[in-house]
This record gives structure tokens, sequence and C-alpha cells, in this order.
């Protein structure tokens, strides 16, 4: 028998979700500073810049989390690589490398306690059986989940949608029953969710952090045509269409209005103007 002092009872340290095996704590300001880093301490707490942690809680189950993510076990656990050979290993990798994620991912069983290390990203529990067949996930979000799902690619309908969208050509599917944990850019409460019925959606930019595995994904131009979409200012657009879910992060670095009028550009942004435009022609979008 384990007794946690100090955890469940600081005041300092507030549960602000939970979902399955498991639980987000919080923590209201970080009290280990010194003098030279108090100012700036200060109004990240006020900022909601806060360190938060994930907590899982193994009752005679299972989960598996991103390499390098245990911060501390206690109790009656096993952990394990989860590779069972040379192949399954390599197999492991080159998804790992398509997707971003960590290819290796250390899994756990028993009974006891799962600490993973402090995050200053906001944290997401989803139930993965309310994305029907699967939810994709945007590159570097996963942070731990039930063993009961599965893992999977999914890959682009073609090579243009993942260059011209600003994502990658690979991503991780999840699916089956169970629970996710995700790291998110945004707090919940500033996530967009558009639940499409046969229907579409497009987004300028790759600010779709999650989307339902049902959805198709390509990436167009807004009028359809290289010259309109040019004239509007412009260029390429997400489109995510049928029927599925979508989860948004709008306040995402980029996506704010410049001086001209327009959705500032960042690297990885599907907007092109005219020159993408053009592109689009090669692409035969």
């Amino acid at each position: 028998m384990i007794n946690i002092n100090n955890l469940f009872n600081n005041e300092n340290i507030k549960l602000i979700a939970s979902g399955g095996q498991y639980f987000v704590y919080e923590h209201q300001k970080d009290l280990s500073v010194s003098p030279w880093s108090a100012v700036s301490e200060y109004f990240m707490k006020e900022m909601n810049c806060k360190k938060r942690q994930v907590l899982v809680q193994l009752n005679n189950s299972a989960c598996k989390t991103q390499a390098g993510a245990m911060q501390w076990v206690a109790g009656n656990i096993q952990t394990t690589s989860g590779v069972t050979g040379v192949g399954n290993f390599l197999g492991k990798m080159v998804k790992g490398a398509v997707t971003g994620e960590s290819g290796v991912k250390p899994e756990y069983t028993g009974q006891g306690f799962v600490m993973l290390e402090p995050t200053y990203n906001y944290i997401l529990i989803e139930d993965i059986a309310q994305w029907g067949p699967g939810v994709v996930l945007d590159d570097g979000l996963f942070l731990c989940c039930d063993m009961s799902l599965q893992e999977s690619i999914t890959k682009r309908s073609n090579v243009s949608s993942a260059v011209l969208g600003g994502e990658g050509l690979f991503n991780l599917t999840l699916s089956g029953q169970g629970y996710a944990v995700l790291e998110s850019p945004v707090p919940r409460e500033e996530l967009i969710e558009f639940n499409l019925e046969n229907d579409v959606l497009k987004i300028d930019g790759n600010m779709a952090i999650a989307w339902s595995k049902s959805l198709q994904f390509t990436v167009e131009t807004i009028t359809g045509k290289a010259l309109g979409s040019a004239a509007t200012g412009e260029g390429f657009v997400n489109v995510y269409r049928g029927t599925g879910k979508v989860l948004m992060a709008p306040t995402i670095p980029g996506t704010t209005m410049s001086n001209k009028n327009g959705p500032e550009q960042t690297a990885r942004t599907s907007s092109n103007g005219i020159a993408g435009s053009v592109a689009s022609s090669l692409f035969n979008l």
C-alpha cells in the first residue's frame, strides 16, 4: 500500500480535469522562484501559463506514453518497451519518423500510479469512441493513451495536400474504445468544434489539431479557380469533407490580422497568394 502526501492535499496543486484513468493536475503558481525569476513567474501565473501534469491511476489496467514522458511510478507496475522483435522495432521507428511522435512508446501495466513530466501545454482528455472510426492527430499532440486503443498511420490522399496544406504526409490515428491524452497549443475553452454531416469545412491554415478519420482531407483554392483565389487574397485552404468532427485552435500564432487586413503568414500556413494559386494548377487542385 502506498500513501502519497502533499499531492492530493496540496492547495497549490489543483485537479482541473479527469477522464477514464487520467487526472490533470495544475500547479497554481511556481513556488521555486528566485529574486531574478519572481517577476516573470508572477506574470506567467496571471496569464494562465502554468505547469500541468497528468497522473495515470492504473487499476489492473495499462497505458502507453510518449517516450521520456514519465516522471515517477509508484505501485505494482511493470514497464515494457512494447517492442516484440527487430521487425517490430523498425516498424515503430518508421511510424515515429513520419508522424513526429516517439516510435517506441513505453507501456505500463498493473496497479498504482504513473505521473508524467510537467508541461506548459494544455491537456485534453479525449474519449476516442466519440470520434467514430478514429481520430487523426496533428503532429506532436499525443501524450498517452489506454492500451486498448489501436494506432495506425493515415496517409494524405495526395502529396499536394500535405505540401500545400502545411501538414505532414502522414499522421498518427487512434481508434477503438478508450481514452487518449493530448497536448494542445491552446486551452479547451478556445477550441472550436465543428460537427459535419455530409458537409464541407474550409480552414485557411493548419489550425485543425484533430479531425475524424471519416473525413476526407484535401487542399484547394478558396474559389476553385487560380485567378479568382489570387484576387481574393486567399490562396490554399485545408478542406474537410464528409461526416465527422474537427477541433480547431483559432488563436495559435499566425492567426491574427495584419495591417493589410489579411491573416499573417507562418512557415506552415496554407495561404500562398498568387504563387500558391499558380502551383495549384500544377497539382490539379
